[in-house]
């Protein structure tokens, strides 16, 4: 394994780290085994921002004894009120999960404390604007995170978190296809600027988020990663926006290569997929190339849904990112849906056509997916 040092925190991270969301409601003995295999193979950095208690505690009883050896990168105000996943930004509710999660690692401190999911100017004021951030000052003072972090999938509020100079450590949404500007709007924009033009915008690469990677550089606040495998879909050839699926080493290789980032947090919910994470390390430069996969985007990744749940909690209950997830597998081929996702569908508390299309959803989706729509087309396909 290799390792990065993150910032000027003193601390160094795995360049493939685990992010352990599939683990959420899973057995022990499913955490056991690929915590287990991460920690084999060298990794030794883990994202947990899951607030329910039976994962949490899973984890926490695998690591008994590895605690020192391990970086948690832990965040502040993910909570799930009401048993559905939330963000708050209340003082008395953050620090009554924030102590739940230290209970559960049977730990005193976190190493990264993250202020999670500031991706808009409402996030933002709710972090600057109140307590909230005089709560992650006096967790930082009283040595019970050893760094400031911030999680953000908005390249701008991002930008805006690192200009604080508050957060060591930022934790974003990297891959080629979110990088990748739309062919038809890249280069009428850049002519039609009265700015210099930025011989990079010409590659493709949003410039804004270009900007970000060179702001944390700047400052010396590191990057983990993640969506690196676009929730898998930059890997399937149904569902990739460009003409060709990429590997999982060529996904890795374009998120280390970004300016500031340190380690990529890769979701694996079984050995086999740590296993072909922690393979990039074999992988000769050949094989990580992705140069010839960027010319080819097809289309936006605006719009697809990656299952993070950032749009919960919905007041009807309905798990969006299950029903979608159904649903996309079932449009490959509407006529022969696999009995498999209709048990699950069906299976599921509530469904599609409960959606009561308040747009609550919607306004708090960083990928702008249409899922009122989504949902009415569930229900038309899935009868239910």
């Amino acid at each position: 394994m290799q390792y990065r040092p993150i910032g000027k925190t003193g601390m160094s991270a795995s360049i493939v780290g685990l992010g352990t969301e599939h683990l959420d409601n899973k057995s022990y003995d499913v955490a056991d085994e690929v915590i287990g295999v991460a920690l084999e193979h060298g990794i030794n950095i883990f994202d947990l921002f899951m607030p329910g208690t039976p994962v949490r505690e899973n984890i926490g009883k695998v690591l008994q004894g590895k605690r020192e050896s391990v970086l948690i990168q832990g965040h502040i105000g993910s909570v799930d009120l009401k048993q559905q996943y939330d963000i708050s930004r209340d003082v008395p509710t953050c620090k009554k999960y924030f102590e739940e999660l230290l209970r559960c690692l049977d730990t005193d401190y976190i190493d990264l404390g993250m202020m999670f999911f500031v991706d808009t100017e409402k996030d933002f004021d709710d972090v600057f604007k109140t307590d909230y951030i005089n709560y992650i000052r006096q967790l930082k003072r009283e040595g019970k995170i050893r760094a400031v972090g911030a999680s953000s999938h908005h390249p701008e509020i991002a930008m805006r978190l690192v200009e604080t100079g508050e957060i060591e450590h930022l934790m974003f949404s990297v891959n080629l296809a979110y990088d990748m500007l739309p062919a038809n709007m890249y280069i009428i924009d850049s002519l039609m600027s009265n700015e210099k033009i930025d011989r990079n915008v010409f590659r493709g690469i949003d410039p804004k988020r270009a900007r970000l990677y060179e702001l944390c550089a700047g400052r010396d606040v590191s990057i983990t990663t993640m969506k690196t495998l676009g929730a898998g879909k930059l890997l399937s050839a149904d569902q990739t926006p460009f003409a060709r699926p990429m590997t999982v080493g060529q996904c890795i290789h374009y998120a280390l290569t970004r300016p500031a980032v340190v380690s990529t947090l890769i979701g694996c919910k079984d050995r086999a997929e740590v296993l072909e994470a922690v393979k990039y390390l074999e992988l000769s430069d050949s094989e990580r190339d992705y140069s010839g996969i960027a010319e080819t985007l097809r289309e936006t990744f605006q719009g697809k849904c990656v299952y993070c749940n950032h749009c919960q909690p919905c007041p009807s209950s309905i798990d969006i990112a299950a029903v979608t997830k159904y649903l996309e597998v079932a449009l490959l081929d509407e006529h022969n849906i696999p009995p498999g996702v209709m048990t699950h569908y069906n299976n599921l508390p509530h469904h599609a056509s409960e959606c009561t299309e308040c747009g609550s959803c919607e306004s708090r989706c960083p990928f702008n997916v249409a899922v009122i729509q989504n949902m009415k087309r569930a229900a038309a396909v899935f009868k239910k």
